[in-house]
């Protein structure tokens, strides 16, 4: 029989840590003192009502905003200052609520560019085509092209981005971020748009990128789909942390039932 930790009653290790996030925009206080921890491996839900300031949270953990008090902590260091770029080659990717591609390149070429944070020839390299700049772009292709076929997009791999449907361009946003190799993903809104059949094949493959190893945490307004792959839920509201738990606590939590599902 294998135990798991919390069966063992160790505490999971975190990826991580919001400790009292605060942000102001002029006199409004957009973040009031936000913690709440990620464990390695687990897809985190944040939901919460519109103007709840759960994109704010987003754009503080991915470097955007910079938050006016409170630490956030990756991996153990204090990411506050990193710049976005050195974020990313740390191990944090995100997709966004609009779909940023670039509509004029192949979907291939896309996934292509999410590569260029772990590609080590230079611009020169680029410009005089040497050997090495030759096999690092082999090594990319090939990369690209497993990962189209991970996120079920190798039929279009040399399809213009800008004309594929929403939901495939959705599901291209996410696997150009995987091509950074993230060790923790935020999703901002990834089932906005899809329909029901699209919804289902993202919670699967949320699932799947779980199931390799990356952390996950999505803001979602589907409360089926978050409540669904979840293993934990952080629910916000008006830029307070109001509640912390699985989705089973949650949904059974009458401040969030009040202030989020209007059933008070």
């Amino acid at each position: 029989m294998i135990l798991s930790q919390q069966t063992l009653g160790i505490r999971a290790e975190q990826i991580l840590e919001a400790q009292d996030l605060t942000k102001m925009f002029g006199g409004v206080k957009a973040q009031d003192k936000i913690s709440f921890a990620i464990e390695k491996g687990i897809v985190c839900g944040l939901i919460g009502p519109n103007g709840a300031g759960k994109t704010t949270l987003f754009n503080m953990i991915t470097g955007i905003y910079r938050p006016d008090a409170g630490k956030v902590v990756f991996n153990g260091k204090d990411i506050r200052k990193m710049p976005v770029h050195r974020l990313v080659k740390a191990g944090v990717a995100r997709t966004f609520q609009h779909v940023e591609l670039f509509s004029s390149m192949t979907l291939l070429e896309n996934i292509m560019v999410g590569m260029h944070v772990r590609t080590k020839a230079g611009f020169w390299a680029a410009v005089t085509r040497i050997p090495a700049m030759k096999k690092e772009e082999r090594q990319s292709r090939r990369r690209a092209e497993e990962l189209l076929e991970f996120t079920d997009l190798a039929a279009d791999a040399h399809k213009m981005a800008g004309d594929l449907p929403a939901g495939r361009q959705k599901t291209a946003q996410i696997a150009r971020a995987l091509a950074s190799e993230p060790l923790l993903l935020l999703l901002d809104e990834p089932a906005a748009g899809l329909n029901p059949v699209e919804t289902h094949a993202l919670g699967k493959l949320i699932q799947k990128i779980k199931q390799s190893g990356i952390t996950m945490m999505l803001v979602e307004h589907d409360m089926s789909l978050v409540m669904g792959i979840s293993d934990k839920v952080v629910v916000l509201d008006q830029g307070k942390k109001l509640a912390e738990g699985t989705p089973r606590q949650i949904q059974r939590n009458e401040a969030v039932m009040s202030a989020y599902l209007g059933n008070g």
